[in-house]
């Protein structure tokens, strides 16, 4: 029987624990596939710790993998047995070496491209494309402020803002990290442990601030980061590692300044289907065209208790990965 990492219970990286699972025939819509690679997010910490209601117990964690068709329901005509699928969003239960999922959920990658590559971007991909498109059409010679530039959506998100043109501005936690987000493209890498980063964001871009402010840290940051929007410009607040936000009065936007606060959620995109097929398709396309998201950290299945201890104690950089 297939191995699977089911959470017992919420609480730390411990509580994820490798069983044997069954696996039914797909339905009539669903396909089965036979995963390669499997995505590690945040968002899975969040199911795992509790922060995120469960809606079983014990579940299957993970959003994000790309494998091999072995199945599908007698209703599915678009994929069949052998094709190199990937796929986001929810249902959850990525964490398995096989599971079946609904034929709607998937993409097909196109041969030019590999499964490790197509599997390990789904879900931040589609982040990105939320966040460049949507939260804001992103234009040649904006200003962005991306948090965590050196993480794994922080580096795609640089990637793809520098394509279209747009100016960045990464932050890092630590020293260390600054040139992996230069190299992603960010003109500028600042400390936000520094006090005065803020400051100096302002002064770099035209000192107005910037058109989009990326949030992916929470806690405290969000203030900090509501200061650096130039007027008429959006603070995109889509995480929270650092600890619960602190409440924010609508006056901090203020008749002055004149900026907008969004929490978009990436799940709530990935629900869309038309959002979901554009998003899917713009993400294939900017991979095919250069976009680069490097995996930098992988671990084998059994050890995902490892992979979520890493990620929470900001100890990787790109995307984090288990493999089959």
């Amino acid at each position: 029987m297939p191995t699977a990492i089911i959470i017992s219970q919420p609480g730390g990286p411990e509580v994820l624990h490798a069983t044997e699972i069954e696996i039914k025939a797909p339905g009539p819509d669903e396909v089965q596939i036979r995963h390669e690679v499997i995505g590690v997010n945040f968002v899975d910490i969040y199911y795992r710790s509790g922060l995120y209601p469960q809606s079983s117990s014990p579940a299957i964690p993970g959003f994000e993998g790309g494998g091999i068709v072995t199945a599908t329901g007698t209703n599915v005509r678009a994929f069949a047995q052998g094709d190199r699928v990937a796929y986001t969003g929810n249902p959850m239960g990525a964490y398995t070496e096989i599971r079946n999922i609904p034929a709607s959920r998937l993409v097909r990658i196109p041969t030019d491209i590999d499964i490790r590559t197509a599997g390990s971007s789904m879900l931040r991909g589609l982040t990105a494309h939320m966040l460049l498109h949507k939260v804001r059409n992103v234009r040649e010679g904006d200003w962005i402020l991306v948090h965590s530039a050196a993480g794994g959506l922080g580096q795609l998100v640089t990637r793809w803002a520098t394509m279209k043109g747009a100016r960045v501005i990464g932050t890092t936690g630590s020293a260390a990290k600054v040139k992996i987000a230069q190299a992603a493209g960010a003109k500028e890498v600042l400390l936000h442990t520094d006090a005065g980063w803020a400051d100096k964001a302002r002064e770099i871009s035209d000192g107005r601030g910037v058109h989009l402010a990326i949030d992916g840290i929470g806690g405290t940051m969000l203030s900090a980061t509501l200061s650096v929007v130039r007027p008429f410009g959006t603070v995109a607040s889509l995480g929270q590692p650092a600890g619960p936000i602190p409440p924010v009065r609508v006056e901090e936007l203020g008749f002055a300044r004149s900026i907008a606060l969004m929490r978009p959620s990436s799940m709530a995109y990935a629900d869309d289907a038309e959002l979901y097929a554009q998003g899917a398709r713009d993400l294939i396309s900017a991979l095919q065209n250069g976009l680069i998201n490097p995996v930098g950290a992988e671990y084998p299945l059994t050890h995902a208790a490892d992979a979520h201890s890493d990620l929470e104690a900001g100890r990787t950089t790109g995307s984090v990965i288990l493999t089959v």
